[in-house]
């Protein structure tokens, strides 16, 4: 439940200060958790809004792209410094190195053979680099492991 306060009173920082990016980003990010937590009916700890965060930041990632491919440099711009406000909640991303050797424990500890095991291995390491790390890189590095 820190981040949830954490995020609030980022909200009201922005709010005083008059920062637009912040104040409109943030309140997103908490419309988002509040959306599921309603839709769900639970309370969401910590992991769960780092996943919620997560998930934010790859939408934006999308529209990022959408932007640049119409040459929209304004967007671009606005969505690049929402990313950046969102990457201020998550923890610091693992490096390359210390994710393979992660992955490489989790695949020792499961006895993963091959790429069909795959689904053993990320439900041993999800929880272990929850917000470190975006799910597609981690997927990447987990089946080029497997198929070596």
């Amino acid at each position: 439940m820190e981040l949830i306060k954490k995020l609030e009173n980022a909200l009201k920082d922005a709010m005083r200060s008059g920062d637009d990016v912040t104040r409109r980003t943030v309140r997103m990010v908490l419309a988002a958790i509040k959306q599921i937590e309603i839709d769900r009916r639970i309370t969401l700890d910590d992991i769960a809004i780092l996943g919620v965060i997560q998930k934010e930041i790859k939408t934006r990632r999308e529209s990022l792209e959408e932007a640049r491919h119409a040459s929209r440099e304004d967007l671009v711009a606005s969505t690049q410094a929402e990313i950046d406000v969102l990457k201020t909640y998550l923890p610091v991303e693992l490096n390359g190195a210390e994710l393979v050797e992660l992955v490489r424990a989790s695949i020792l500890e499961c006895g993963a053979l091959s790429p069909a095991d795959m689904g053993k291995v990320m439900k041993i390491l999800i929880p272990r680099v929850q917000g470190r790390v975006p799910g597609d890189r981690l997927s990447q590095v987990v089946r080029q492991l497997l198929i070596t």
